[in-house]
């Protein structure tokens, strides 16, 4: 601000004022002080200026999984469009399902001073939270629960989800039907399992743990259960994918065999329903996951102190051709 006003020919006070729209600054004087700030590349630090006034920051931290999954660019778009009609800014970091890096960034964000925090948890540990829960830093945790600590939750009906699919592919004839999910250590994936399997209950269709693979997706592993669940004297008629990303390597593993199970992902995703037959998913609003989340932290942020929620949101099934095949 020194040098500002000194290439302005003015006070540090005119200064000021001007970048704070202040009024009694004559235009003529701010337009010169505009001058030296645009020539000088001079930024207020906004931070220093809040914690002088007593206010927030301005901010809230987000920590997803990965940021490049398309369902968490979604789920941090709607975080963003609800933090900007509150007058914020969206810090967002991705854990990597890593339990550490996730504390890293939650502290890191916490070192910030935001006014919230929002996580998609990695781990099942967060008692590193309640130091900061209790210094007034709300936090929501969404698509997952905490493991550990009593806090706000979002999640949407991932049993109910799963037992509707088998229930559309038991309907349609199949009693042999996969299941190919995340790690079950992951809270979603081990909820839909335990769909996957009432489903089968539901319909009288006995429970075959061979059927059933559970691991971090990449385009070997899946590869690899496609050619065991598909071949033999006994094989899956159709499969579930646990998520968009399963999803994806399944139908790449698909793309040249011989013979195309019935399909439905828990998830939709891009160019889903172009496909030839398109997928049939069960679908949830990810955007209503993040609204939901960010709306109950920003009623935390303004001063709500009733006690922790559980808000579950409810999925549908989207039937467009692949879930509806009969079994060879």
């Amino acid at each position: 601000m020194s040098d500002v006003a000194r290439l302005a020919g003015v006070s540090i006070k005119t200064v000021s004022r001007v970048v704070n729209d202040e009024p009694a600054v004559h235009p003529d004087t701010a337009e010169r002080v505009m001058a030296a700030i645009e020539q000088l590349g001079f930024r207020r630090n906004l931070g220093a200026r809040n914690l002088r006034r007593g206010s927030t920051t301005g901010t809230i931290g987000l920590i997803v999984e990965d940021v490049g999954n398309p369902f968490y660019s979604e789920l941090n778009r709607a975080v963003e469009r609800i933090a900007t009609s509150f007058g914020r800014q969206v810090l967002t970091g991705s854990s990597e399902e890593n339990s550490d890096r996730e504390r890293e960034l939650v502290l890191e964000f916490c070192s910030r001073r935001v006014d919230g925090i929002l996580v998609v948890p990695a781990g099942m540990q967060h008692g590193y939270l309640v130091p900061e829960m209790r210094a007034g830093t709300p936090v929501v945790f969404l698509d997952r629960p905490a493991g550990d600590i009593v806090a706000d939750t979002v999640l949407v009906d991932n049993i109910g989800g799963t037992v509707e699919a088998v229930a559309q592919l038991a309907k349609h004839g199949h009693r042999r039907i996969a299941f190919l999910a995340d790690s079950p250590d992951i809270f979603t994936a081990g909820e839909r399992l335990r769909g996957f399997r009432e489903g089968c209950v539901r319909n009288g269709i006995p429970y075959d743990e061979h059927l059933v693979v559970m691991r971090t997706p990449t385009a070997e592993s899946v590869g690899d259960a496609v050619k065991r669940l598909l071949t033999g004297p006994n094989p899956a008629t159709a499969v579930i994918a646990g998520n968009n990303r399963v999803a994806v390597h399944l139908l790449r593993a698909l793309a040249h065999a011989e013979r195309r199970p019935a399909m439905i992902s828990f998830d939709d995703f891009e160019l889903a329903d172009l496909l030839d037959p398109p997928v049939s998913v069960i679908a949830h609003d990810v955007s209503a996951l993040g609204r939901a989340a960010a709306e109950l932290l920003f009623a935390r942020v303004q001063g709500d102190q009733s006690a922790p929620r559980k808000v579950v949101l409810p999925v549908h099934l989207v039937a467009r051709g692949s879930g509806e095949v009969a079994p060879s």
